[in-house]
């Protein structure tokens, strides 16, 4: 009679079958790793698959194909991103708010990248959540009711706040989207910088702009 010896047991029982949910979690981290890499066009279920090491058709089981796994993957992200931002928000003052939020994204950006990059690739339409730009207008929505309290409290029209708003969150993800690839300075003077830059010129703003070259290129006409 054979004998099992202690190696071939360890075997076993690593290639202990996964849980439906264990497996469905194992090609999610998959699939975020290969769109990170590679985007969505370029990803395949059999790359999915094979990293995985299982056939095709268990991953057609669980998302129906890869349109199913990278909706799901954007989905879960964006709500990651949306989440810290709201979180960050809870500051006692408008400054503290935005210093926060910058943080926030720019924690996003470091800690969730192989997110990050699938988000500012822009969002494919198998996604079904929008695009970058969609999750950009969500965290300004988020960000325009403080700046029109503080435009109200200083005489500016508070009607303008989502256009600054956008202006605002738009410069954070793009620096991110830089600051992704250079890792420089730390995530915290990136930050100082950035807010430096939105909330002195914040304080600064004129009630009614204009752009003076072009007011005298007409006026030499």
């Amino acid at each position: 009679m054979a004998t099992v010896s202690g190696s071939e047991k360890g075997t076993r029982s690593r290639r202990k079958r996964m849980t439906g949910k264990q497996r469905r979690e194992q090609l999610l981290d998959i699939g975020r790793e290969l769109f990170a890499e590679r985007g969505f066009d370029a990803t395949s279920v059999e790359e999915i698959a094979a990293r995985a090491g299982v056939s095709k058709p268990v991953v057609y089981e669980h998302f129906g194909g890869k349109e199913g796994v990278y909706a799901v993957v954007v989905d879960r992200e964006m709500q990651i991103l949306l989440s810290m931002v709201g979180d960050s928000l809870a500051a006692d003052t408008p400054r503290g708010k935005i210093e926060n939020a910058a943080l926030a994204l720019l924690r996003y950006v470091e800690e969730c990248s192989q997110g990050f990059r699938i988000l500012a690739r822009d969002s494919h339409a198998a996604s079904g959540t929008g695009s970058f730009a969609s999750l950009i207008s969500d965290i300004a929505t988020q960000v325009e009711h403080i700046l029109a309290e503080e435009f109200s409290s200083r005489g500016y029209d508070p009607k303008l706040a989502p256009m600054y708003a956008q202006s605002l969150v738009g410069m954070v993800a793009l620096t991110g989207q830089w600051w992704l690839e250079v890792r420089k300075p730390k995530r915290e003077v990136v930050a100082a910088h950035l807010v430096n830059l939105a909330w002195n010129g914040l304080s600064n703003l004129e009630p009614k702009p204009r752009l003076d070259h072009v007011q005298h290129k007409r006026g030499d006409a």
